[in-house]
Formats: structure tokens, sequence, C-alpha cells
């Protein structure tokens, strides 16, 4: 009957290295590549085709390059917003690609007060219908309203980006209740980053592992082909073009600790592989600079990796704690910086208020977070002289 691929979760220009971000990129290409090969009548991508709703021009020329293939091979794309790329206000780059006629977004619907009715896109004998995912799960009451527009004697497929109730189980997140969605032969899910498969709705997972953690978990992207004429209708197609080595390490001496690193891992074949470093653990002796990463990171060049990333968000200086007595607690800062410096004498001491109030600087309304953080930064070092 009908033949498509199916991806979603493609996060373009969501990784900030490079050499990562090319990987997903390659995934990506791969994944088309493959549709072409394997003469597929349609592309399905159920979300989140970029990392963010307004992706860089870099990102959009390389995207525009994949899909003019899709083009000139005569294969239709069929698209819906995830929660990365949806935008409130409605505008997005998904926009600009179907203007630009490389693909159709299916989110097609009409809104009462207790009734959302999708109306489907036609290709063939097939009947599409899509509902775009939204930030912080802001889809999932709609989702339990929606209804279908009939298209009688069609194959179904609806397109969600959002979290079903059979794949959480009993994990407490608000999830849509697959017995409430209208009836659809396959439902092409987006959102969640996980392999599922059952009663014909899937999970097609990432392109590309899109964070630390995944790349541990996943270790590679995959995406779905769909021959609903073969015996065995779904083919997952795994997407893996490196390998990935974790190790983890607990520090407590960081003075030592680049050593024991470098030591550990000179016992491993790194050659041409993704090494994820987890470095944690609560420091007793020195502090986290006297960990010299950038050793370690020309340690592991030497070995031939291809590519190191390290977290280091569970590692923490042990606390010291402070006998102070206050004694106007409605002015406590002012006096602990006080007690402070009188016990602890140095000319940084001078600069402490003024730290403490380019600090304190509130973000604006309207203002990014990348810029808030630039503004303080500039202020902060304006207060050292920098």
């Amino acid at each position: 009957m009908v033949k498509f691929s199916h991806m979603a979760d493609v996060h373009l220009g969501g990784w900030k290295q490079e050499p990562l971000q090319e990987l997903n990129f390659k995934s990506f290409e791969t994944a088309i590549d493959m549709s072409i090969k394997e003469k597929v009548d349609f592309v399905l991508v159920a979300g989140d085709l970029f990392d963010t709703a307004y992706p860089p021009i870099e990102t959009l020329k390389r995207t525009f390059s994949e899909f003019k293939k899709l083009k000139e091979a005569r294969i239709p794309c069929f698209i819906i917003a995830g929660s990365h790329d949806y935008s409130v206000s409605g505008k997005t780059f998904l926009d600009v690609l179907e203007k630009a006629g490389f693909c159709k977004n299916v989110s097609d619907f009409e809104e009462s007060e207790d009734r959302i009715t999708l109306n489907p896109t036609i290709y063939g004998g097939v009947a599409i219908y899509g509902y775009p995912g939204k930030r912080s799960g802001l889809e999932v009451p709609d989702l339990r309203k929606v209804k279908f527009n009939d298209a009688p004697g069609m194959f179904k497929i609806f397109m969600l980006h959002t979290t079903i109730d059979k794949a959480v189980g009993n994990v407490p997140v608000d999830s849509v209740e697959t017995d409430k969605l209208p009836k659809a032969d396959y439902y092409a899910l987006g959102h969640l980053h996980i392999d599922y498969e059952k009663d014909g709705f899937v999970y097609a997972g990432p392109i590309f592992p899109n964070n630390f953690q995944e790349l541990a978990d996943l270790q590679k992207g995959r995406f779905y082909l769909v021959d609903t004429e073969s015996t065995t209708p779904l083919r997952k197609i795994d997407l893996k073009f490196k390998d990935v080595i974790s190790l983890a390490f607990e520090v407590k001496d960081a003075v030592r600790a680049t050593d024991m690193i470098i030591s550990e891992l000179d016992k491993k074949d790194l050659t041409d592989k993704i090494v994820l470093l987890r470095v944690r653990g609560e420091i007793e002796n020195g502090k986290s600079s006297d960990i010299k990463f950038s050793k370690i990171e020309e340690f592991v060049k030497q070995k031939k990796a291809f590519f190191l990333l390290r977290n280091t968000h569970d590692l923490r200086q042990k606390e010291v704690e402070l006998e102070i007595e206050v004694k106007d607690s409605e002015n406590i800062e002012d006096e602990t910086v006080s007690i402070y410096s009188g016990q602890n004498p140095s000319h940084f001491n001078n600069l402490i208020p003024l730290l403490l109030n380019s600090l304190s600087i509130e973000k604006q309304e309207g203002e990014t977070s990348e810029t808030f953080l630039n503004r303080i930064v500039s202020e902060t070092k304006k207060v050292l002289n920098f």
C-alpha cells in the first residue's frame, strides 16, 4: 500500500561542539539518502527538525540542501513542529521550508470550545493528520480534545510530538491517553528519545543523541522505514558512525586527579572514539582548577580519539563552615562581608560590595538570557578592571 520513512527529533544546530554538530548532520543526511535510495513514497518528520525556532543561517543552508535532494527525487516531506522548533507566534523557519516548496506542514485544524478538528493532508490513498508539540507539554490537554475530519477508506497517519501514557508507564508525568486519540493506522511520534513501537504507536527516536547523557545511553541515532506491504513492515535503521566510550571518575583530591584520569585513559583504546568523561565528587584537597583538563584533552588527542566531551556538573568543592556570629540580621549581607574581611585581610575585600552589586542586576523584560549574562559579565569585568 505505502512506503515511507519516519524520523523525528533531528535537533539540527543543537550541538555547539563542531565535531558533534557534524555527526548530527551526517546522521540526517544519511537518513535522507537512504529514504531516496529506498524509493519511499514520502518522508515524515515528527517534530524538532531544528533545535530552536530560529536556527543559525549556516544550519538553514545545510538543511535546505538536504530537502532539495528530496525535491529533486520527487519525494514529498510532511512535517509538524516540535517543542523546540514550535513558536507561540506560530512563525518558525518551518514556514520558510514550506514556502520554498520543500515540505508540507500537516498541522491543519479548527478549534472550538470543546473540540479540535484535524483536517487531513491527502497524498495518494493516505490521509495524514498532524498536531504540533509545544513547550512544557502544553499540547497534551489539547490532544484530549482532538477529532479527525474523517477520510473514509484511506490509510490514516497521525503525526504527534508529545508524551503518550503507554510509553511512560507509571512515571508521574502528564501524558496523552492513547485510548482517547482518534483511530489511525500509524502514529508517527516524536518528543521522547526512546526506542518504542507498540500497537501502531512508534517513537522514531533521535536522529543523533542530543546531549551528554544520551550519547552515553543511546550511543547512536535512528529512524524507521515503514513498508505496509512487507511481512515486516517496520524496519529500524540505526545510524552509528563513531563508537562511544564512557568513563566516570570520583574525585576527592583535585591535585592528583589529572594524573589519575590520564593513567586510566591510557589503558583504553580511544582511537576514533567519542570519549565521554564524567568527573564528579566532593573535592577535599585542592580546587577544581587544579584538574588540568587541557592536559587531559591533549592526551586524548594523542591517543587519536575523535572527540572528548566532559561533564563536571556533579563536581563540587567541599563547603567550609565559617563560624560567624551575626548581630544585625536586617543587614546580614553587609555584616557578613565586614566580618569576613576582618578575618581575611586582603585588597580584594574592597571589591566585594561592588561585585555583589553587579551580580544583583535584574533581568529586563524581553531580554534574552544570553544578553542578560553578557551584561552581568561586562559589569563584573568593569569592577575587576579586565
